[in-house]
């Protein structure tokens, strides 16, 4: 059973020529979708500004801090699998909307968060934010192979992960002068009850700021890519379990594989998420808060 989007395609232009298998021709559209490699890469990496901020906050230790990439990527592990049915079902175009409106939601939430104060609450609008753009990434692999032709599906691959890589270098170096420059100077260890509050209230508003406008940033993009959501004629097979790809952890070379990229991937966020702190300190190169979180892009980029 499939749908024919040949009859709905006057919303967002006329459909693209071809099918999956063969490459669909839709130039206009792989310029959103290296867009949506550049946000999610960006916005992924400054987390690693947001972890040193939560941590002068909420007077964390280092451990405790890291739950922001803990919230953050738990999404994956729980909407991966979720996300391609959803594909499945919609399409890509409707689907990367889905996604790009659950990040929206997602930076949205740290507004509460902030007036609230809880360092609970702003774990949790990390992990709709994750799960957000677990979506889109579900999506935006597959579709840039999909447009164009299959030979050349592995190049447009690695274009598309150099915006990836520009995300993550231009993210956290202004993102570390907008929301670490507002570093106090007060020591909140010292504060009690509504000074205390009061405090992380106040100090927090950088990053709703910074995450208010990723919200307006995001939902235009999601507007955009929804006026296109009929551009490809997709057929969307309704047949089969989703949850069959587990079986493909019974081949060996696969199973190591995954498990491979499971402890690479771990490391590397380990290490980018505690760069900042590290530089920070007197023993190493005692480096500003601002200085140490423009030293990020030199790590992703």
């Amino acid at each position: 059973m499939h749908v024919d989007t040949h009859h709905t395609a006057a919303a967002g232009g006329a459909a693209a020529e071809g099918d999956a298998n063969h490459g669909y021709d839709a130039p206009d559209l792989r310029v959103f979708v290296f867009a949506l490699f550049f946000i999610f890469g960006g916005i992924t990496s400054l987390n690693d500004i947001i972890i040193p901020k939560m941590k002068e906050l909420f007077t964390l230790d280092h451990a405790t801090a890291m739950l922001v990439q803990s919230a953050f990527f738990l999404a994956y592990a729980l909407f991966s699998i979720p996300a391609a049915a959803i594909v499945r079902k919609a399409g890509y175009m409707r689907t990367a909307s889905i996604g790009l409106v659950t990040m929206t939601v997602g930076c949205l939430l740290f507004i509460p968060a902030a007036g609230k104060a809880s360092f609970e609450m702003f774990l949790f609008a990390l992990f709709v934010l994750g799960a957000g753009i677990t979506v889109v990434q579900v999506v935006a692999n597959p579709l840039i192979s999909a447009l164009g032709a299959p030979k050349s599906a592995s190049s447009r691959l690695t274009f598309a992960q150099a915006f990836n890589s520009l995300g993550t270098t231009i993210f956290p170096y202004v993102g570390s002068a907008v929301i670490l420059g507002g570093l106090a100077t007060v020591d909140s260890s010292t504060l009690t009850g509504a000074a205390l509050d009061a405090y992380r209230t106040e100090s927090s508003r950088t990053v709703v700021h910074t995450y208010i406008g990723l919200a307006i940033a995001l939902l235009i993009v999601a507007a955009v890519v929804w006026t296109r959501r009929n551009r490809l004629n997709e057929e969307q097979e309704q047949t089969g379990s989703i949850l069959h790809a587990f079986t493909l952890l019974k081949r060996p070379r696969f199973a190591m594989g995954t498990a491979c990229i499971f402890l690479y991937v771990g490391a590397e966020v380990a290490v980018g998420s505690l760069i900042v702190n590290y530089l920070m300190q007197p023993s190493v190169m005692g480096l500003s808060d601002v200085a140490a979180g423009q030293h990020v892009p030199f790590y992703w980029g």
